[in-house]
């Protein structure tokens, strides 16, 4: 528990950006599977829909730090990798 003034706003701030971040991930984590069940559909116009919105989504995440820019790039790679072989041949 805090004991100090500083203390004690810190630990009010971190509530607050636990419960922001929290919510931002949940968010980024709903478009990233509308993208997943979209390339599981095989709807390649859907998929490149969805990942454009995504996409936005995990980039608004790294520049408001709440995942770090390498997992934000790591995962729009994968990501999009998937969508492009969405309807392709193998």
């Amino acid at each position: 528990m805090a004991n100090h003034k500083s203390a004690e706003k810190r630990a009010r701030q971190t509530e607050r950006r636990t419960a922001v971040n929290t919510s931002r991930k949940a968010r980024i984590r709903t478009f990233v599977r509308k993208v997943e069940e979209a390339i599981a559909s095989g709807d390649k116009a859907a998929a490149e829909a969805a990942m454009r919105v995504a996409e936005s989504e995990l980039a608004r995440g790294a520049s408001k730090g709440t995942l770090h820019r390498n997992t934000v790039s790591r995962k729009t790679s994968r990501l999009a990798a998937r969508v492009k072989a969405v309807g392709a041949t193998v």
